[in-house]
């Protein structure tokens, strides 16, 4: 005699259609979290917005194209040499991390066994946590003194690789290890070397990720102040060699700010740090851009 089948119309017997206390409290929790997550948005927008407006004020109404251009040695009220110092010391330390952290993303990915990978990406994990001011002071004893390069455009530009050097490592660490690995099997067996898959087959699937993690290093490294401040010092003129003394920035800004309202450099302050929000902006946004372009070609592409 065939015996009936469970019904699912019980109360106690419906397992798919029972909603517990700690089902339907998850269920809420969902719910609310949607219409919680716009507001902890505004909370944290208005702060920043609050900001750009108030420098914004205290910059545009005497910001000109002649202070932006101005390279006069003895003006105050120019921003032509800082503004050159700072895309030159960036420049440099931007070619410099780029070298380090992609060669050490393409490493452990890659070349290094699984043990030594885990302990470089434990060291830049930590060299993310540092205070940038321990990096500034490290950049002080170990280039400004022990390798004598002085307070120098050198010097600045090695200690904020340092810096930035991290954050492009483990963009591109996590680039190339996302590669599914019977792609580099396939490159492999079909007669590929290591250095030939890396070239012509990683390196194009990973090359978005790595420009983001380029880009955002870009932004984060040319706020900093503490490396700069403490490896350089300020010049009346732009760099013209290595060991040339070099105006950033955020080094005017704290000097500026540092000096009072009633100093000339006071209101200059807010006109550089109006730029480099501009420029930080600019930097983001680009990052976007990349990550939209090339979202859709990376999805799929491994199906």
């Amino acid at each position: 005699m065939a015996h009936p089948l469970p019904s699912i119309a019980g109360t106690d017997d419906n397992i798919l259609f029972d909603r517990s206390i700690r089902t339907r409290w998850r269920i809420g929790f969902d719910q609310w979290i949607g219409r919680l997550l716009p507001l902890l948005f505004l909370v944290a927008i208005i702060p920043i917005l609050g900001m750009v407006y108030w420098v914004s004020t205290k910059a545009l109404p005497t910001l000109s194209w002649t202070i932006l251009t101005g390279t006069s040695p003895y003006a105050t009220d120019q921003l032509g040499v800082p503004i050159i110092g700072t895309f030159e010391l960036m420049a440099l330390a931007t070619v410099f991390s780029v070298a380090l952290g992609l060669f050490g993303g393409i490493a452990t990915a890659e070349l290094l066994p699984d043990r030594v990978a885990s302990y470089i990406r434990m060291t830049a994990n930590m060299l993310v946590g540092t205070p940038s001011v321990i990096i500034g002071f490290f950049g002080f004893f170990v280039f400004v003194i022990t390798f004598g390069w002085g307070l120098s455009l050198i010097a600045g530009a090695v200690t904020l690789s340092i810096f930035m050097t991290p954050y492009i490592f483990r963009t591109a660490d996590l680039a190339f290890t996302s590669i599914p690995r019977h792609i580099r099997e396939a490159a492999l067996g079909s007669g590929a070397g290591p250095s030939q898959y890396i070239l012509r087959i990683a390196t194009p699937i990973a090359l978005p990720q790595v420009l983001t993690g380029i880009f955002l290093a870009m932004a984060i490294g040319v706020g900093e102040t503490a490396p700069i401040v403490m490896t350089t010092t300020a010049g009346r003129l732009a760099p013209d060699s290595l060991t040339s003394p070099v105006t950033f920035m955020t080094s005017l800004i704290w000097a500026g700010f540092n000096q009072g309202n009633g100093s000339p450099f006071f209101v200059l302050a807010f006109q550089a740090a109006f730029v480099l929000l501009v420029v930080v902006i600019a930097l983001n946004v680009v990052v976007r851009v990349i990550a939209a372009r090339y979202q859709r070609r990376l999805e799929g592409l491994f199906q």
